[in-house]
Formats: structure tokens, sequence, C-alpha cells
């Protein structure tokens, strides 16, 4: 009988038998690959390397004790370590019988891969039996320890989801948390997030002759004290110039959010106005992130009057604030842009969680009888039922929920948890890349607007967030009529008539496309549904110069979203110009853009110019 306290898990027994290979492969340091036998004058460079790297730290540390408010509880190690305690208990161990069953298959595997080199009785044409991105680097198949430790690696992750999808009498939600438990575990245990068993983090600590590792300490320490992993050279964005530079005013403000709107540049407008609310747990600018990139200055150019809501990102002021705020504000910003330019109607886009508000806003007005306040409403990745909500699902049992509340001291959650949760659902490209490149490898970060975008994070409030996840991922109350009330005005999304524009991201795993069709499962106007190629943000920001990606549509009357995808016509580039048309046709009337159709001009007391100041705040 296996004794538990001692018998290895997988994870554990994975590096054990390539560990003792490369002691014999590799012997002592100078016997790497490259290294050469080091002289006294290397060590004594090597010596001072590593002297370095401690003084680096111990600097960190002494810092931190000096003022422990610098050790955010965002960067907290016990906090993370309680959270990957966690999803280890949850991990689908082996039995005996199984665990014995891998060992076969390991000797097997390290048989296959040593006769890849001549070794061995099983000789090979040197191709390795799994691939796998991260390994894709020639130098993890050119030496015999590295091609086992990958291999042996990408091995167990395949037994290890196989346990998963194994177990009986499982719950499918709970075999879903299992599913990203394991994910997210094999993904930090990869033998490319440790610099000894990462051959292309090797070469290059001798070529450098380790100023790669103090180069990535000092990046490390930089994170640390900040509390979030960089992603981009932050030195090269500037709000208004270089990134949310569309020109434009703020002409409206509450303690909530601005209201942007941006100055035409066309001599005739759509008579009906768009308003664009963004979701408030990211900044409004992925719309507007440069010229080229730019859905807010495309809108412009096609004559579209464009507003924009740009939230507040949440402080101890807004600890009472709920979703009633958010729609709200919505109706606060829909009337005065009516009341400025005069005009009956506005069209809406609402994005992601503003898309979800938008939604219950439409019934509020309809159950008002002021549904004709909006002309239309177009939805980008927004979700109303969450039944199949993809992978944040994994995020709000009761104990999660718990958790959260206990880091939310002042009534409001700091930004810096989302964007570790958002990182977390696509751990390979927005963690461990950078921990290898950036800390590993040492390498400089890139200038990229939209990952400055993504690490410009939001805080939320407390009491929104908390019931958000309870009353609409959790229990998915927003679809059954009545359940749910806003504003005191019950929500019955079943009333909303409006003409719907609803685009869903093909590979969005933070709104799944089958979940945003379901939009259409409960409203009742025209609707138009389209398909997009990529996925949350990708999907969206697409601008028609750039020519990449697809979109689908089917005018067939779909009568779910496997029959829509089954009857789709694929369309080659932007799905802007789809849009745009069918805008046109909610409301086609246009007229001169003057007056306060120009923002700002005489006698338009405006507040200040666009981005504002809510987006550059804290």
């Amino acid at each position: 009988m296996t004794d538990d306290k001692h018998s290895p898990d997988p994870l554990t027994s994975l590096y054990e038998g390539p560990a003792q290979m490369m002691k014999a492969f590799f012997g002592p340091v100078n016997a790497l690959p490259g290294a050469g036998a080091l002289t006294p004058a290397e060590m004594q460079h090597w010596t001072q390397v590593g002297t370095r790297l401690q003084t680096l730290w111990l600097e960190y540390t002494a810092e931190q004790a000096a003022n422990p408010h610098n050790a955010m509880a965002f960067m907290d190690p016990s906090r993370w370590m309680a959270l990957a305690e966690s999803w280890y208990r949850q991990m689908p161990l082996a039995d005996p019988d199984k665990q014995k069953a891998m060992w076969d298959e390991g000797l097997e595997l390290w048989q296959s891969v040593l006769g890849s080199f001549g070794m061995g009785p099983m000789a090979g044409d040197g191709t390795m039996p799994r691939q796998d991105k991260r390994f894709a680097d020639e130098r993890w198949r050119a030496h015999p320890a590295f091609a086992l430790i990958h291999q042996s690696y990408l091995m167990v992750c395949e037994r290890m989801e196989e346990m998963v999808e194994n177990m009986d009498h499982l719950p499918d939600a709970q075999r879903e948390k299992l599913r990203f438990a394991t994910k997210s575990v094999t993904e930090a245990f990869s033998p490319s997030n440790f610099p000894l068993t990462n051959p292309v983090v090797l070469e290059r600590t001798i070529e450098s002759r380790g100023e790669n590792l103090i180069k990535g300490m000092e990046h490390l320490l930089a994170d640390l004290r900040k509390g979030q992993l960089t992603h981009t050279d932050e030195s090269q964005f500037a709000l208004g110039e270089s990134i949310a530079a569309t020109p434009g005013k703020v002409v409206f403000e509450t303690p909530l959010f601005q209201l942007i709107q941006y100055s035409p540049t066309t001599e005739e407008v759509f008579e009906t106005p768009l308003v664009i609310f963004p979701p408030w747990i990211n900044r409004f600018y992925i719309l507007d992130l440069n010229p080229k990139k730019s859905f807010v200055r495309w809108a412009v150019e096609q004559g579209v009057t464009v507003f924009m809501v740009s939230w507040k990102s949440a402080d101890a002021s807004m600890k009472d604030v709920v979703w009633d705020d958010y729609v709200r504000a919505q109706f606060a910003a829909i009337d005065h842009i009516r009341e400025r330019l005069d005009v009956p109607s506005v069209n809406t886009i609402g994005y992601c969680v503003s898309g979800t508000t938008l939604a219950a806003s439409l019934s509020v007005l309809a159950e008002r009888g002021e549904a004709d306040k909006v002309n239309s409403a177009t939805f980008f990745t927004a979700q109303v039922d969450f039944e199949e909500a993809g992978d944040l699902l994994n995020f709000v049992d009761d104990s999660q929920l718990a958790t959260l509340e206990t880091l939310t001291p002042e009534g409001y959650l700091d930004g810096r948890y989302m964007a570790a949760t958002f990182n977390l659902l696509r751990g390979t490209d927005l963690i461990w890349n950078y921990v290898v490149n950036n800390y590993m490898l040492g390498e400089d970060y890139p200038a990229f607007d939209l990952l400055y975008w993504n690490g410009d994070t939001t805080n939320l409030p407390a009491k929104w967030h908390q019931s958000y996840l309870r009353d609409l991922y959790r229990d998915n109350r927003l679809v059954k009529p009545g359940d749910l009330s806003v504003d005191g005005t019950a929500i019955d999304l079943t009333r909303v008539q409006t003409p719907c524009y609803i685009q869903a991201g093909r590979e969005d795993h933070i709104a799944p496309p089958r979940s945003v069709w379901r939009l259409t499962d409960h409203f009742r106007g025209p609707v138009r549904f389209v398909l997009a190629g990529s996925g949350h943000i990708a999907g969206v920001v697409n601008p028609p110069d750039a020519n990449k990606y697809q979109y689908w549509l089917n005018d067939k009357n779909s009568r779910n979203f496997d029959e829509f995808v089954a009857g789709a016509e694929e369309h080659q580039g932007s799905w802007w110009p789809d849009w745009i048309a069918w805008l046109e046709e909610q409301s086609p009337k246009r007229v001169t853009a003057k007056g306060k159709r120009k923002p700002g001009g005489r006698g338009d007391d405006v507040i200040e110019d666009a981005p504002g100041r809510y987006v550059k705040s804290a």
C-alpha cells in the first residue's frame, strides 16, 4: 500500500529521473555546453553576479520591512500560496495503479526519446512524440536531458487532464473547475519556467555572463514594488498624445463618469448620435488606442457623432456604489445627449459588462414606457445568460466570494486583482511567457499599446462586484423575468424590442460566443448576430484597413448557436463596415455638423479636452 505522506505526486516525480540524468550528462557547471573551464577571473565574475543578485533582493526585503505598507496585499506570497494549495487539493492525483502505469509509460517515453539520439534499444528519426509552442526552440531537442524533461512534462500533463475527464460521478461545474485548476497548476510547473531546466535560459546566462539574471531580477523587483506583472514599456505611451488621442471634449460629468464628445471630421453627420458604454473593469480607450486601431476615430470618419463614457476608477468614496448606479449613469448619459443635441433618441453600444448593463437599462426603459429614447443597441461581447459563461465561472463559488470580501476593506477591489484573474485565464501567454522572457532572459519590454491598456487597471466598487458575481454569474438571475430589480423597476429582458446588433468573438474566453448568442433568446426585437474572428479584444478592435481575421453572418432564422454556425457564411476582414451599414439602416438621416455637434465651439461650455482626467486617475 502506498504511503500518501511520502509518495511523490506526479509533478514532483516528473523531474527526478531526468534530473539524475542531467547530473550524469552535464556534471558540474563548467561542463555545460559552451561554458568551458572556468578560470579564476571567471569564477570571480560569477561570484560578483551572485553577490549582485543577493544584494538586489536584500535591498528589496529591507525596503519592505521598513515600510510594510509597500508590500501590498496583492503581492503577499502567503495569499497566493494559499490559493495554489487550495487548487492542489482539488487536483486528481492518481491512485497507485495509475501512478505505476504512468511510470511505465514514462520509461517507454524515455527509451523513445533517447532512441532519437541513437541511444538505447529504440532507434528513432529525431522527432519528438509531443509538440508544444513553449518548447519550439531547437535547443529543447538538442540534448537528451532537455528533451526528456519537456517530453516527460507534456506526458504528465496529458495524463492529469485525462484523470479529470475520467473521474466518475463528478458534476459538470466541479469538473470544469478541476479542468481549470489542473491547467493552471501544470502551466506553472512547466520546465520552461525554471532556469536550470530551460536550455535557452542557460545558454543566455553563459553568453551574457549572468547579466540577463541581474536585469531579470531588476524587472522582477520593479513588478513586486508596483504589485503587477509588466507586459510592455509603459514609458512609450502618454494618454491624450500617443494613445487615446482622438480630438474631443468632456461635455458632462458626474461623480461616476465623464462624457466625452468627439469632434466631427465630416461636413454632415448622422442625425442620431452614438453613445458608447465601455466596461468599467478596464479603461475606455481600448476603442481609441491609436489612429490606425481606433474604433472611435473610424466611426467619426463615417459621419457618426460619437460620445464616450469614461468611468471613474473606484475609491473609498464609491464604497456604496451598486449596479443601480451604473444603470442610472447610462440613463443620465442618454438624457444629456438628447438634450444637448435636441434629438429624440440615441444609438448605443455596450461592451462586455456595460453591455450586460445596457440590456438591463433597455428593459427598465421598456417597462417605464421610455424605450424610444434608444434607437438601436449594439452589444460587443456581452452576456445576459451566464449558464455557459466560460472560465470566469471558476471564480464564483462561496469560498472564493468570501475571500474577495476580505480584499476590499475600504469598499473597493484593487484592479490588480482583476488583472491577475484575467491573466490566469491565459496563463502561458500572459504570465509565464513574461516570466521567461523578462525575468529569466532579461529581455527588454516591447512597446505595445494593447498591452499598455491591459495593464492600466481600474478599481471596482466592492458592493457592485460582489452582487454582480453572485446574482449574475453564480445564480444567473438576470434572465429570470422579475427576479432582479434595478432602480426600483423589475427586469424582464423579453420586453426589449429595440433593434440590436450583437457581436461575439469566436475565440473569446471571457464571454464565449455560445454564451453571447443567448441574448437572441431573450430579446424580442429584430437582431443581427455577427461572429467575429479572434477573441474578446482583437475580435472587437479589428479595423478594416488591417485586413485581418474574418466574420460570419447567417441571414436565416437560426434557432440556436450551432445552427447559426452550420449555416454561416464567412467574410474576410473586419465586421465594422457591416455594422455601419446596419446602423445607417436604423437612422439614415444626416444633418450639418454645426453648433453643439462641434464640441467646444462658441457658446459651448465644456469641461476639458479629451480624454479627460477620470481616465488618468489611479
